[in-house]
């Protein structure tokens, strides 16, 4: 018999019934026989599927009550064939209300890690390509460094910046896209994505970033190209903060991580495009600089033209109560109705339980849960530390060049920041962000501090001096681009709750830009006072608390879903600490450096999956 009450009741009817009977998302460790060898080991927290709270036949009925409730009777059916899929994963061969057709559609998409649809794979190359448009920019600058200086009275005829007040200016106009990318445009984020959606903030955000760039290369004065690279800055925070999330809310979790990663792979795919740039105009005269700033436009330009044909995301689409609608975006990028309808669903049974989170609905009572709640407060600690890290990392000077030697050094640089962050692609997803970031930080603090002390070589001849420095910032650049690199703005961008998913990334982004723009004006005189080897070594040292940060803060997210992120940021943060130092840290030594072959000791997060496959064995 259908059900006459309204919307709102049945959805608050649904989401007590799933919240009520149990208040804690994380579990204790279940009984197993006693352990033989190193496989043995169960998390001490487990990452629990709330569809099984309950029997199959009422995690149906939940299901078909929610399509009936929300405009999609005609796929009550399928919800409830979707919501029985969700609830055991792993078992769908054995399930007898599935046809042929899902039961084939779901055991190709197990055994194909990297199987998509189209759409999938169009809506993320696209937002991938919008990326380059940042690091472009950036390149484009450092090219356009070495002649509009001169342009503008702010150099000597050859070139050098006249000290005090022009270098301060030159300074500035370097940082200000970094500046008004962190303190501005990451918060006009939330307002954008609620009145225009996610597709529709990315549109104006690529506007911006086409026009600006072409501004900066018709700029009259030191003024003008200020003014240009100021409000470049606005649309670079804006889409830094955006583009991120929309790929996490519609990339499957089992690839997440890659396919969100390709964000940076295309940052630094741009960094390099903007490098070639760069050395091709090199030699057209006064008009070089703005050749080298006018065309950071390309790739905004592509990304603005394309998003019209890209779907909006699903999770903002259920945030907004536009559920119908929804589930037709979600269709589109997905291979099959049952992966759709299974996806969305379990989204939204999660996502009934985060509001309970949600302590306040207006922009500033949500920013500031992101301070408050716990759960949200563990996230924010995780995507800070990695914005920060990258930033505290991200440092490179062309040392000893002429200009045209700075230029083919740095195309240099890009190409194997490109090479080497492409491997990243598949490990992401394998080893995990916390562990490629633990891995590369001791290197890079490493070659970083080596390159320092290179730099005290003041004998033999310039290749002689130089190369070394060289070397070893391109082995910091190979380290960097397997893991702090990669990781920064995908882990910001998955590990906040869809209620506050605007906020938190708009944080994270003003974080890393902050600092960005802070690098930008300070290190040139701490070059100066520190001397560049001080330099170095200061931010080798740098390096290294960032891997103590990353050690405490940075919880493991590989191939959890949106909604179990949830889960792994509800143990306390004492208690994670306390458990990474205690156990996993005397394991690693024992293991790994000692070659002891002990047993491997309890996770303190595993997915309820994998540890009922250990019980079982």
């Amino acid at each position: 018999m259908a059900d006459n009450s309204s919307p709102d009741s049945r959805d608050e009817k649904i989401r007590d019934e799933k919240i009520g009977d149990e208040k804690t998302t994380a579990r204790s460790q279940p009984e197993m026989a006693d352990p033989t060898g190193r496989r043995q080991s169960v998390a001490l927290n487990i990452v629990e599927n709330p569809l099984r709270r309950f029997s199959p036949e009422k995690t149906a009925a939940d299901a078909r009550i929610f399509a009936e409730t929300h405009e999609m009777a005609e796929h009550a059916d399928l919800f409830a064939r979707a919501a029985l899929v969700a609830r055991e994963p792993n078992q769908f061969d054995g399930m007898t209300e599935l046809d042929d057709g899902e039961r084939a559609a779901l055991a190709y998409e197990r055994d194909h890690k990297w199987h998509g649809s189209k759409m999938l794979w169009y809506s993320i190359g696209l937002c991938a390509i919008g990326a380059a448009t940042q690091g472009w920019d950036q390149t484009g600058s450092n090219g356009a460094n070495l002649s509009f200086p001169s342009e503008f009275g702010l150099a000597d005829a050859e070139g050098t910046v006249n000290p005090g007040r022009d270098e301060w200016i030159v300074g500035v106009i370097n940082a200000i896209i970094f500046l008004t990318a962190g303190l501005i445009g990451a918060f006009i984020v939330d307002p954008l994505n609620y009145y225009f959606g996610r597709r529709g903030e990315i549109f104006i955000t690529a506007c911006i970033l086409t026009a600006t760039p072409i501004g900066s290369g018709f700029a009259q004065s030191w003024q003008g190209l200020f003014a240009a690279r100021f409000i470049m800055g606005i649309g670079i925070g804006a889409k830094n903060a955006t583009v991120p999330i929309y790929s996490a809310e519609m990339a499957p979790a089992r690839i997440r991580g890659a396919l969100v990663m390709f964000w940076q792979l295309w940052v630094v795919a741009g960094i390099f495009l903007g490098f070639c740039a760069n050395v091709i105009v090199k030699d057209t005269g006064d008009i070089s600089w703005r050749l080298q700033l006018g065309s950071a436009f390309i790739p905004s330009f592509v990304l603005g033209v394309g998003i019209f044909f890209c779907p909006e995301s699903p999770r903002w689409l259920m945030k907004h109560g536009k559920y119908a609608k929804g589930f037709r975006s979600m269709v589109r990028l997905r291979d099959h109705p049952i992966i759709a309808a299974r996806d969305f669903y379990y989204s939204y049974v999660i996502y009934v339980e985060e509001l309970n989170l949600a302590r306040g609905a207006g922009y500033f009572a949500r920013l500031w849960d992101c301070f408050a709640v716990p759960r949200i407060r563990r996230s924010n600690y995780g995507a800070s530390t990695v914005m920060i890290a990258q930033q505290i990392s991200s440092i490179f000077r062309n040392v000893g060049y002429t200009a045209e030697q700075a230029l083919y050094a740095s195309l240099g640089y890009g190409a194997v920041q490109v090479v080497f962050t492409i491997p990243t692609l598949f490990l992401i997803d394998t080893k995990g962000r916390r562990t490629l970031t633990l891995a590369t930080f001791p290197f890079m603090a490493i070659f970083l501090l080596a390159a320092g002390l290179s730099l005290l070589k003041d004998t033999g001849s310039r290749g002689e001096q130089i190369g070394p420095v060289v070397l070893f910032v391109y082995l910091f650049t190979i380290a960097y681009s397997l893991g702090e690199g990669p990781v920064a703005f995908q882990y910001s961008a998955e590990v906040f709750p869809t209620i506050q998913r605007e906020q938190g990334m708009a944080w994270a982004v003003c974080i890393n830009n902050t600092f960005a723009g802070i690098l930008s004006l300070t290190f040139p005189r701490m070059e100066s006072v520190m001397t560049p080897t001080g330099a170095f070594g200061f931010y080798a040292g740098l390096n290294l608390i960032a891997w103590f940060m990353i050690f405490c803060f940075v919880r493991e997210t590989k191939q959890l879903t949106l909604e179990e992120l949830d889960q792994v940021f509800s143990v306390p943060t004492s208690k994670f600490i306390g458990h990474e130092l205690k156990v996993w840290l005397p394991y690693f030594i024992k293991r790994h450096i000692l070659r002891k072959n002990i047993a491997k000791p309890p996770q303190i997060i595993e997915k309820d999956d994998k540890v009922k496959e250990l019980v079982d064995e």
